[in-house]
């Protein structure tokens, strides 16, 4: 009997789906302990993971080890590089999250141009007489830029097309033909484009390529007006560098989900930011995306233990044996 150890709360759909397997046994625990950790999973064939960080030395603590499965579509808690050598699958939970993420990243550029929290609290001091002072912008009209067109940059695009504005698209990775399609324009570069966008918006991965990728340099090639939105990773955008240019005026504003280190420690400069509207990395975290995360994590652990794991919900698709 195959055993699955289940690292952090899992959704009760997919205890469900564990529950009616008679071939696997689970086990779920609650520890971010490495040596924890290595021991916990010794005997394990499969690896759910939400948070926890995944190192070489828990990979190789399990010797039976045929998968690892996140419970999420990010994956820099994980070593891939050791799984890789091992020729063992980090399967991810592809399509659970991107409606979540999509709409959460549209509340964040909502809230800043609406300036809803600025209004809010006016009418909770008695200020009602603030709205004679708009402070607000429309969203129409307006040029966004999207870095990163995988499955959420395409669900965000489809919504912010509902509200008129126009998408240029930056991704190396996709064809140009496949962004026309989705009414957007391709763009080759960052720097090609940024001087007339008013939201610039990123859903790529974190990666040597994309560290560090908004910079000072970048930033200064805005509009005063514009905005900045992360919902992909922290450590795309350089946090600090963000920071100065919101407090000199060189953009407007900021929303930012994700952090280069979570939680960010209490002095962080963008807490105490008024034109910051922030949010703890939980804009994949929805009770359908948590449903779904579970399913499709539980899932692709089945498909991986019958042979039938389809390489399109794996990042180290070149293990699986054709």
């Amino acid at each position: 009997m195959k055993k699955i150890t289940v690292i952090g709360q899992l959704n009760a759909a997919g205890i469900d789906l564990l529950e009616q397997q008679t071939s696997i046994r689970y086990e779920v625990i609650e520890t971010s302990s490495e040596d924890e950790l290595c021991s916990a999973v010794e005997a394990s064939h499969g690896i759910l993971v939400r948070s926890a960080t995944i190192s070489r030395r828990i990979i190789e603590s399990c010797p039976d080890l045929e998968i690892v499965s996140r419970h999420g579509v990010g994956y820099d808690n994980i070593d891939i590089n050791c799984l890789t050598e091992r020729n063992i699958p980090l399967a991810l939970a592809i399509g659970s999250n991107q409606i979540a993420v999509a709409e959460q990243a549209m509340l964040l550029i909502l809230s800043l141009a609406k300036k809803i929290f600025d209004y809010d609290i006016a009418v909770r001091h008695g200020n009602f007489d603030f709205r004679e002072k708009p402070i607000s912008s429309n969203i129409e009209g307006k040029v966004m830029l999207i870095i990163g067109f995988g499955r959420t940059g395409r669900a965000l695009a489809s919504r912010a097309q509902a509200f008129g504005i126009k998408i240029y698209v930056v991704d190396p990775y996709v064809p140009s033909g496949s962004i026309i399609d989705s009414g957007c324009s391709p763009v080759d570069s960052i720097s090609d484009i940024l001087s007339k966008v008013d939201i610039l918006t990123l859903h790529c991965p974190r990666t040597s390529e994309t560290t560090n990728l908004i910079t000072e340099t970048t930033l200064k090639q805005m509009k005063p007006s514009a905005i900045v939105i992360n919902t992909a990773r922290g450590g795309i955008i350089n946090e600090l560098d963000l920071a100065t240019a919101l407090v000199q005026g060189t953009i407007a504003g900021a929303g930012i989900d994700v952090f280069s280190q979570e939680p960010p420690e209490p002095e962080h400069p963008l807490l105490k930011l008024p034109n910051v509207v922030l949010s703890p990395h939980c804009a994949g975290v929805s009770r359908e995306s948590l449903e779904r995360m579970a399913i499709i994590s539980c899932e692709n652990i089945f498909a991986a233990f019958n042979g039938a794991l389809k390489p399109e919900m794996v990042a180290n698709p070149e293990v699986i044996k054709s």
